[in-house]
């Protein structure tokens, strides 16, 4: 416990003082953009009659610092917004603050892409180990190049011609927006009926993305599980072959945990390319927006969260990794 409590107080330190520096280089790159959005509103504000401290305020208000001020007083204006959650009003949607917006979007991206990248982890994983057992068979080699045609193909291209075939030759699914508009929004079956239609195509997309990915790392990794000493020592036992096939996947497994646990801490980044064909109102298709309409508060906070989420998820997996692998702990104990 004290193990976990230690590395946990490690991890939470630098993921704060990374937020930081991401939220410096942010403020900074956004504050040195041509075409600066807050001079341009401000002087806007002026020319229509404001007095300059009222349109001074005005634009405080709406990106979380003083533009008029020095860069100093900006940058110390925008870290206390942060601090207290306040990373100001977004331009293209007038009074709505920046974190509301992307509460709204979050919740469009977690649920497609977590169950696309969970089922693609569990077929994944086992068309792996049944890959490497079996890859001097036809079923190996199968599920081998299966794995890599996938994993070669972009997402956007996947997204296309699913779109292609089960919205257009095969008109069956719906490919445009989240939801029917024709349901009330709320807990009735129409409504929900249709938002499960709806995040079908991008969920398939999500989990055949990521499968080719799943299936040849557990290959590898089971490849190599199979030459360590535990395993023959087991078969020289004469252990049943499916608590052999358990040794091999529950070992063989331990190294994807990580790569599932940053692939979650993705997830609020979203897909860009997948939420824009299909028109869904997730973080990816969001950032999209943010910087057509130079919305640099948005995108500023779009960046922050997802920086964060991935922290987290760093975080998570390497606390994760120290409970299920004793060999880590073990070490930690060593020192």
């Amino acid at each position: 416990m004290m193990i976990l409590t230690r590395r946990l107080a490690g991890h939470l330190a630098r993921g704060f003082v990374m937020i930081l520096v991401v939220a410096t280089i942010s403020f900074f790159i956004i504050n040195n953009i041509p075409g600066d959005p807050m001079a341009a509103r401000y002087e806007k504000l002026i020319e229509g009659g404001m007095a300059p401290e009222a349109a001074a305020q005005a634009v405080k208000v709406l990106y979380g610092f003083q533009p008029t001020g020095t860069l100093w007083q900006q940058y110390s204006d925008f870290m206390g917004g942060l601090l207290h959650l306040d990373l100001g009003v977004s331009v293209s949607r007038p009074g709505t603050p920046v974190v509301d917006v992307l509460t709204e979007a979050a919740k469009w991206t977690v649920l497609p892409v977590l169950v696309g990248t969970l089922l693609s982890f569990l077929v994944g994983v086992v068309l792996g180990v049944y890959a490497a057992i079996k890859r001097t068979g036809k079923l190996g080699d199968a599920l081998a190049i299966s794995g890599s045609l996938l994993h070669g193909i972009p997402q956007y291209v996947l997204a296309l011609l699913l779109v292609v075939i089960f919205a257009t030759l095969i008109p069956i699914l719906p490919a445009d927006g989240p939801v029917d508009i024709l349901f009330d929004p709320g807990f009735n079956a129409g409504y929900i009926g249709s938002l499960i239609e709806h995040a079908v195509l991008p969920v398939v997309t999500y989990a055949l993305s990521a499968y080719g990915g799943w299936v040849l790392a557990m290959k590898s990794s089971v490849v190599t599980v199979l030459g360590d000493d535990f395993i023959l020592a087991a078969e020289l036992r004469g252990m049943k072959r499916s608590i052999v096939f358990r040794y091999i996947a529950r070992n063989a497994i331990l190294p994807l945990f990580t790569i599932l646990a940053l692939s979650l801490g993705l997830l609020l980044g979203g897909a860009v390319f997948i939420e824009k064909i299909f028109n869904y109102p997730g973080l990816g298709l969001l950032l999209i927006d943010s910087v057509n309409d130079r919305d640099y508060a948005l995108m500023g906070g779009a960046f922050l969260l997802i920086t964060a989420s991935i922290i987290v998820a760093n975080i998570v997996a390497d606390l994760f990794y120290t409970v299920i692998d004793p060999r880590v702990r073990s070490g930690e104990d060593a020192k």
